[in-house]
């Protein structure tokens, strides 16, 4: 009888077809799970489960009542808005899972940032903002300036912006309150309880993501990503991963052990983890802990001896497959995020053809139809688009993917909106801009 699961997808995720990919490859049936049955047809599933990933117990029913007649043996959340209703559903249906509050601790920064304090896990030291109008305009002395102003529910770099002063700190935290509300006013949703952002304390250094996978609480290391370019601010546009690191080998082993512990306070012990890293003199801090894969189009560079993709690991440790081969196929690869440069119209994209042909380049892939209104960070919830590269050595992707930024000219014609007023593509979700 084949083995069936269910995947549990934003209908405008990046990362569906390649998990329908890996799951034609294992012979699986799938299940997909998503907010609106028209977009689910071109995926061509065994099944279709219309849910709401803003209600999780609700959708845990209703995969329960499918579930009834259609077993599952597995479920996966795809992509950052799906992991609590993934993890609700397994709860649910007993399957293998993350706790859920563990989950949850991984979609609320605030909360995070607690768990990680009690367990003695090193991190920028942080504080709940309500926002200037109600609170001072200065964070904690422990904290001070620069620093980071967070939304406590977004994910990757929505929403973060540094700020090096008083009157940075208003005019930041007043652009990310009205993205919020933007978001609210499209879902119609009320405003959560609590105060909504994070104030972090800025940290200097290197910038690392390291990618894992947790199989019974074991963590094992599939890639850790360096981030060549600066991210100091004031926003924390990401556009260079490359992979294996150039770090020291003592640096990196201080890297996953930092990891080890940040996942054990938060009680993850299943499925993959996307962890964000800053490198200072003091040794490694961690930034974020994601209970999913790396996001965008970025996982397509990891390929796993014997040719298995990420997506294949995350499906067979979901079903309890033992003896998961983890070793990353030799030789360096890398991402370049194409990053919006402003606000307006998408009217062209130039060089392409001409970056495709750049030595050591695999693909470079546009993901957003000319016309469409586009808006950069730290209002934007994904990237123009994707490049990928491999060589002999980090260095070598490293200067391909450059040269593809060079190449690569996008026009991008006024609207006359502000970014912060404007809806986001999708305000159902953000979409990791990782």
């Amino acid at each position: 009888m084949p083995r069936r699961v269910l995947l549990v997808l934003p209908t405008t995720t990046y990362r569906a077809a390649a998990f329908l990919r890996a799951a034609r490859r294992l012979d699986l049936e799938v299940v997909v799970g998503s907010e609106a049955a028209s977009s689910l047809a071109s995926l061509r599933p065994h099944g279709e489960l219309v849910i709401d990933l803003d209600d999780p117990d609700g959708a845990a029913e209703r995969a329960a009542t499918f579930a009834a007649g259609t077993p599952l043996d597995a479920v996966v959340g795809v992509d950052e808005a799906a992991v609590v209703v993934a993890a609700t559903i397994a709860r649910r249906l007993r399957l293998r899972s993350s706790p859920l509050a563990a989950v949850r601790a991984t979609r609320d920064k605030w909360t995070q940032r607690q768990l990680l304090a009690a367990a003695g896990v090193p991190q920028p030291r942080a504080q709940l903002w309500p926002g200037p109008a109600r609170g001072p305009l200065r964070p904690d002395p422990a904290i001070g300036f620069p620093c980071v102003v967070k939304p406590r529910d977004q994910a990757g770099s929505r929403g973060v912006i540094r700020v090096d002063g008083p009157a940075a700190l208003r005019r930041a935290t007043d652009r990310v309150m009205a993205m919020l509300a933007a978001d609210r006013g499209a879902r119609g949703c009320p405003p959560p309880p609590g105060p909504p952002l994070v104030l972090e304390r800025f940290v200097a250094g290197p910038e690392v993501a390291l990618e894992g996978l947790l199989d019974g609480g074991r963590l094992r290391t599939l890639a850790i990503f360096d981030k060549p370019d600066p991210l100091d601010g004031p926003i924390f546009e990401e556009t260079l991963y490359c992979t294996p690191s150039r770090l020291p080998r003592a640096l990196q082993r201080r890297v996953i052990a930092t990891t080890r512990r940040a996942v054990s306070a938060l009680g993850l012990t299943e499925g993959p983890v996307h962890v964000e890293l800053r490198c200072p003199a003091a040794g490694p801090a961690v930034l974020e802990v994601a209970a999913r894969t790396i996001g965008g189009e970025c996982a397509q560079v990891l390929r796993f001896a014997g040719g298995g993709s990420l997506e294949t690991l995350v499906l067979r440790q979901a079903l309890g497959e033992p003896d998961l081969v983890t070793r990353r196929a030799r030789g360096a690869v890398g991402i370049l995020m194409l990053p919006i440069p402003r606000a307006g119209v998408l009217t062209g994209v130039r060089g392409l053809e001409a970056a495709r042909r750049e030595p050591g380049v695999d693909g470079v892939r546009i993901t957003i139809p000319l016309g469409q209104r586009v808006v950069p960070l730290p209002e934007a919830d994904r990237y123009l688009g994707f490049a990928f590269a491999h060589g002999p050595d980090p260095a070598a992707v490293e200067a391909a993917l450059r040269r593809v930024r060079q190449r690569v000219r996008v026009r991008v014609a006024p609207d006359g909106l502000r970014p912060e007023t404007a809806p986001a593509a999708d305000p159902k979700r953000a979409r990791p801009a990782r």
